[in-house]
């Protein structure tokens, strides 16, 4: 079986009702992302950090895969596929894909403030004095900005691996993510899944403007003329 790698990011869940966080004032709910999303705003502000992060869980925990999910699921019977998301939620694994790794963090995940390995399940509020067994401050499994993606490595190695690359509902921009497509190997085909695509068709590269559920419904018909 060809080995499909799909990088996902926010507009993949947009049609799942949950918001992109930032908005195009680039504020996160109304907050800049300075104050909720860097190790120096949890440590001015923790209450309102774990706060915002509260609100997004409690959403996630409402919300419900959407078509493209479960299309994308559905090709393992076709494919080998891995998913690389930038997501934070837990979407992919509902809808049913087996292998899917999380660049920056899940948000059904804690682990405390001094071992950033210290990850477990978590689903309920954080809340200022919940803490692990050895006395530390939990906090929501997030890679913030300004901190190291650590599954950026595993990331890089699958897309050397890969057959074909869809990218879906991503701008591209945010790295390290947006440095994945460079490790594939030259000359394999790439679909690129978005509204308003960064990319234009070139090549090897297929651009299809259409939100995630309608994309990829188009890709599964372009994917059985290859």
């Amino acid at each position: 079986m060809k080995h499909m790698v799909i990088l996902t990011g926010a507009g993949m869940s947009a049609e799942s009702g949950l918001k992109t966080f930032r908005d195009a004032d680039g504020l996160w709910e109304g907050h800049d992302v300075m104050e909720v999303a860097t190790p120096e705003g949890f440590a001015a502000n923790p209450e309102l950090v774990l706060e915002f992060y509260n609100q997004r869980r409690r959403q996630l925990l409402e919300a419900t895969p959407n078509s493209g999910h479960i299309d994308l699921a559905q090709l393992e019977t076709d494919f080998k596929v891995t998913i690389i998301t930038q997501n934070v939620d837990d979407l992919h694994e509902r809808a049913g894909s087996t292998e899917v790794v999380h660049l920056h963090g899940e948000l059904l995940k804690a682990r405390n403030i001094v071992d950033e390995f210290s990850i477990i399940d978590w689903k309920t509020d954080i809340k200022l004095g919940d803490t692990c067994s050895n006395g530390h401050q939990l906090r929501p499994h997030i890679v913030w900005f300004g901190e190291a993606v650590p599954m950026i490595d595993q990331a890089i190695n699958i897309c050397m691996t890969a057959d074909i690359l869809v990218i879906i509902g991503t701008s591209m921009q945010v790295y390290p993510a947006a440095s994945l497509m460079q490790y594939t190997p030259q000359g394999i085909p790439i679909y690129f899944i978005d509204p308003k695509p960064a990319l234009k068709t070139q090549n090897n590269l297929t651009v299809i403007a259409e939100p995630a559920t309608v994309g990829i419904k188009q890709l599964k018909e372009l994917l059985k003329t290859r």
